[in-house]
């Protein structure tokens, strides 16, 4: 199973030039780097990324993140994938475009 990160295409410059990826503002804040599902991306999107040009999708292989990756209840109960600890750069397997629609909501293009 693929999960999908979303960030600034800043941050995944910055994070591929280190070899790592510490997390976001968000991330930091609440301990973990918030991950989603493809069936969970694009409301991600829409509710934490609205008006934000120039995002990437990050694609990365669940199994590939080991323990360190655990499925926790949050929005509606679902469950999320978050990353307690860094993300590997090396693991990433693709970085989808993000572009805002007309309604300035990203567009998130992912395998399902």
């Amino acid at each position: 199973m693929r999960v999908y990160k979303i960030l600034p295409r800043v941050e995944w410059a910055a994070a591929r030039a280190a070899g790592r990826f510490a997390g976001s503002a968000v991330d930091h804040q609440d301990g973990y780097i918030h991950f989603s599902t493809a069936a969970q991306a694009q409301e991600t999107a829409r509710r934490h990324f609205a008006g934000q040009a120039d995002l990437v999708v990050l694609e990365v292989e669940a199994d590939d993140l080991g323990d360190d990756l655990r499925w926790e209840p949050s929005r509606g109960g679902d469950l999320f994938p978050h990353l307690y600890g860094p993300l590997d750069a090396a693991r990433v397997r693709a970085v989808h475009e993000a572009p805002l629609d007309a309604a300035g909501a990203p567009r998130i293009r992912v395998p399902t």
